[in-house]
């Protein structure tokens, strides 16, 4: 794999990771240029994965092949985020074609697993640092099933040569980045297993320095004989049935995954989720996602409360922004599940009902939002009030041919379930069920069910022009983010700042994030610290906001369609602009 540039930059970054700008809580902030491409575009969470996926590209390869190579990298050199042991959801645009496809990669619950899985021999939820780390939070990984769908619909190029960039890394080793030492060092729990140990830690248990190399012959022996033999060599034969001691064999937290369950697991095509935003069409990931539905909901609101006359980051557009999130929230928390299992209404994405929601709205906050009544929805259900905790990854891929990706995933929270088996570690992406089933004899919709995908906030996102007859003309933004329930938030922000606001896409990610998740009784707004002005924290509070500054760490990776030519806007006239958010190491890169 060639790295050159980009390589050169990563090292610059972990050289500048300690310099002036970073947060209070040492999360560095460095703005790296936007890159900017005739052809092709990769943006990515590091720049070895971004290399990897323009090194496909380059090959004559689909932007599948490409997110395929990305995440592969991503699991050895990112893997407290996402991996092979882990789940996506994947957005494809087939340019030719004009066609949409959204494909489900998200994990499920094992067979065995019912809604006492999260309870105490008393009756009592867990407390999530209890049930998150062992085999009991384990669901079935999705994503290498995931991708061999996907390029059996989209890839050009062989499936063995995808995996060549991350074998190479993993035998002759990377180096550590910042964000990876720095979550070491701030995570002790996953010091217990003894393969990550070996693989992370110093003999004094101090976590490899930034810029270490480090070397996973394991993963990529694993690697090695999926590129040869397809995904059956990861859910079943040998790596199946390390996987299922792991989980079952975990002294303190065994969990309930069965080989039958690796076995059995199969991606699912799903229907995107389109909607119109003034003079755009997005589309998005439906259930079992809340991203999709909860977008619709926020922007549909925004478009009934004067959000376009308000000034970019000003205390109006602010306080509009998390007040629609409030809204949005408090539906998708009672509403949202595996679609398979609940009927999730039709009517969440109704724009009379999204009108009537935003007519609650005024210029004063208002408490924490109750779920509303759409359309063919009963209020029988209880909100779940289960924790979504920030880790996960986003690429954006645009080929040659002018193909699309738009792929999140992740292992849930950050290292997941802290297990590792042949060189990946595991998910915990269990703990986004529900750890209660009913409340008040009411069912929660996001409970525990074998089989079941926990509920997601994972958005992943492509923005097309609307034509004046209603349908999607072209492509001109794709995005997404990691950051737990938050990506919501990180994702409306991005598509209201570049859409409404028209700033330069490096700016979009560059802005303090900010919004409401809904919680708390007062619904309270978050507001990203060290980056937000005094004079905007005083006025939202003068507005009866309850403010709360905290580390929102978003990870967009977002590329946007530039045309010089503001009329007709030939192709031939336009070039992909891409761009990494500079909270994260990622960068993107194009030809």
């Amino acid at each position: 794999m060639r790295c050159v540039a980009l390589c050169a930059l990563f090292a610059a970054t972990l050289a500048t990771a300690q310099s002036p700008g970073q947060f209070p809580t040492g999360r560095s902030f460095v703005v790296k240029p936007a890159a900017t491409g005739k052809r092709m575009m990769v943006t990515s969470a590091h720049p070895l994965a971004t290399a990897a996926g323009l090194t496909m590209l380059e090959r004559g390869g689909s932007a599948v092949d490409a997110a395929i190579a990305v995440q592969l990298v991503l699991g050895l050199v990112e893997p407290q985020s996402s991996g092979i042991g882990g789940g996506a959801f994947l957005m494809h645009f087939d340019a030719r074609r004009k066609l949409l496809a959204a494909y489900d990669g998200r994990e499920t619950a094992p067979s065995g697993a019912d809604e006492r899985l999260f309870l105490d021999t008393g009756g009592k939820p867990l407390p999530f640092g209890v049930a998150v780390v062992g085999g009991r939070s384990v669901g079935v990984p999705g994503v290498l099933r995931m991708a061999e769908l996907a390029h059996q619909r989209h890839g050009r190029l062989p499936w063995r040569s995808l995996f060549a960039p991350a074998i190479r890394l993993a035998e002759r080793g990377f180096p550590v980045g910042e964000q990876l030492h720095r979550w070491l060092g701030a995570d002790p729990r996953l010091r217990a297993d003894h393969n990550a140990f070996a693989l992370f830690y110093n003999h004094d248990g101090t976590p490899r320095a930034a810029g270490t190399l480090v070397r996973n012959p394991a993963y990529a022996q694993v690697l090695r004989a999926v590129a040869i033999h397809g995904p059956d060599r990861f859910y079943t034969g040998d790596n199946a049935l390390a996987m299922v001691a792991a989980v079952r064999g975990h002294a303190a937290n065994p969990g309930q995954l069965l080989l039958k369950d690796l076995a059995g697991y199969t991606p699912k095509p799903r229907e995107p989720l389109c909607f119109d935003y003034r003079a755009h069409v997005i589309c998005s990931m439906p259930p079992p996602s809340s991203g999709g539905i909860a977008l619709a909901q926020m922007l549909g609101m925004l478009e009934h409360t004067g959000f376009d006359q308000a000034a970019p980051m000003s205390a109006d557009a602010v306080h509009l922004f998390a007040e629609a999130g409030k809204r949005a929230f408090a539906d998708r928390n009672l509403y949202v599940a595996d679609p398979d299992f609940v009927a999730v209404p039709r009517g969440l994405t109704d724009r009379d009902y999204v009108a009537q929601r935003a007519r609650g709205i005024g210029p004063v906050a208002s408490a924490a939002a109750q779920a509303g009544q759409p359309p063919g929805a009963t209020l029988s259900l209880a909100p779940d009030r289960s924790p979504e905790l920030p880790s996960t990854s986003h690429l954006s891929i645009v080929d040659a041919r002018g193909n699309a990706v738009s792929m999140t995933s992740t292992i849930e929270t950050v290292f997941g379930a802290h297990l590792m088996v042949n060189g990946y570690l595991l998910n915990n992406q269990l703990t986004d069920f529900s750890f209660i089933a009913t409340e008040n004899g009411r069912p929660v919709a996001n409970r525990v069910e074998a089989g079941k995908r926990p509920r997601s906030s994972m958005t992943p996102v492509l923005v097309f022009e609307r034509r004046p007859d209603g349908t999607r003309g072209s492509l001109v933004l794709i995005s997404g983010s990691p950051g737990g329930s938050a990506i919501i938030n990180y994702v409306a922000k991005t598509l209201v700042a570049s859409l409404d606001w028209k700033l330069p896409l490096q700016e979009v990610l560059s802005l303090p994030n900010f919004g409401s998740r809904n919680l708390g009784p007062n619904g309270t707004l978050e507001l990203e610290a060290g980056r937000a002005a005094p004079a905007l924290v005083e006025r939202l509070r003068a507005m009866g906001h309850e403010v709360r500054e905290l580390d929102l760490a978003s990870g967009v990776h977002a590329i946007e369609r530039v045309c010089r030519d503001a009329g007709a806007r030939p192709l031939h006239n336009c070039v992909w602009v891409g761009a990494a958010d500079p909270r994260r190491e990622g960068l993107a890169a194009g030809r």
